[in-house]
């Protein structure tokens, strides 16, 4: 054989778990924002994170191999992508989600071989409790949790922001946005937009506090209740960011026309999820999502663009599409006709 093959893809994957949760491990002790303030010798940020000699510079040196930490001597600092996106002191850390992949995913998934043979759930519910009381039983919990989705959604915000035509609306709703960071990121790109998020009531101490951050609370509201048992406010345009894939069929149509019924003529309906590929041959992350949504939910799961269009075909609307966001993530596009059209 000219090109023989090798076990290292294998092994890459197979122990692909040591490295993520070194990352993990990394974001729970802080070390970027520690390293955000400047550079430190390998045993004064030892000291500080509580490390014992031991492991400290192997776990430290890892960090520098994973390309999250750069060292000079025994001195480190953050890496450029670590400084921009694990600083909890930026608004642009993403680390809310690793957090929450630390502290609640990483063991839920220990128990995927189990969630495959039954079908069921493997996170709180899987032992009589509710993921949601689990995860808003104190404010510490909830901030935690809405923060990690905070994080997930921060790059696709932008994104929508910057790729839809906002030029055409006026107003946003986010329906089950949880702190607003898509509508905070088209207000700040388009000061003639002014939006709300739909969540639970609960919800609002932490968003007053995110969107005070950002000098918006002119532009954008809360709006306090249940999106399954509740209209929805009206708006041009309703977001439905990582939600659809939480929830089963039938819900996910139901949501659609719910959003349809909200939106005036010409309205749209903007989705993000970790949309599949039609072929389901290509987007690793978007099935690695949908096997979460099969440890996570009782019946929630990704979801293919031609899946997608038929839902919201089914629900009204009139032209659809979808386009690549990042990471994995897409946009899928709704459009109520205007009477007359097509």
């Amino acid at each position: 054989m000219s090109h023989e093959v090798s076990p290292e893809p294998i092994l890459q994957v197979g122990l692909g778990y040591m490295a993520s949760k070194t990352l993990l491990t990394a974001v729970e002790l802080d070390v970027f924002s520690r390293l955000a303030q400047g550079p430190c010798e390998r045993g004064d940020l030892a000291g500080a994170l509580g490390l014992h000699s031991r492991g400290a510079a192997d776990f430290l040196d890892a960090l520098v191999a994973l390309g999250f930490l750069e060292r000079t001597g025994t001195e480190y600092r953050n890496s450029p992508s670590a400084d921009a996106f694990l600083d909890r002191e930026k608004d642009t850390y993403v680390g809310g989600v690793l957090e929450m992949a630390n502290s609640r995913l990483y063991p839920f998934w220990g128990s995927l071989t189990e969630a495959l043979r039954t079908g069921k759930p493997q996170n709180e519910q899987k032992h009589g409790g509710d993921v949601y009381d689990a995860i808003y039983h104190d404010q510490a919990g909830l901030e935690r949790f809405l923060n990690g989705m905070t994080g997930l959604s921060m790059g696709m915000a932008r994104a929508i922001a910057e790729k839809f035509p906002w030029a055409d609306y006026r107003t946003v709703l986010d329906v089950g946005g949880a702190l607003g960071c898509v509508p905070v990121a088209v207000a700040q790109r388009h000061p003639h937009i002014s939006g709300g998020v739909f969540e639970l009531p609960r919800v609002r101490p932490v968003f007053d506090k995110y969107v005070t951050s950002f000098g918006l609370t002119d532009r954008i509201a809360f709006h306090g209740g249940d999106f399954f048992a509740d209209d929805l406010p009206t708006a041009d345009v309703i977001v439905l960011g990582q939600i659809l894939h939480g929830w089963g069929l039938d819900e996910k149509r139901l949501l659609l026309k719910k959003a349809y019924d909200a939106l005036p003529d010409g309205g749209a309906v903007l989705v993000y999820d970790a949309i599949i590929d039609d072929e389901r041959r290509h987007n690793t992350f978007g099935l690695l999502a949908s096997l979460n949504m099969l440890i996570e939910s009782a019946a929630g799961f990704e979801y293919t663009a031609a899946d997608g269009r038929s839902w919201m075909a089914e629900a009204g609307f009139g032209s659809t599409w979808v386009e690549p966001l990042m990471g994995g993530y897409s946009l899928l596009v709704g459009i109520k006709d205007r009477p007359g059209a097509g």
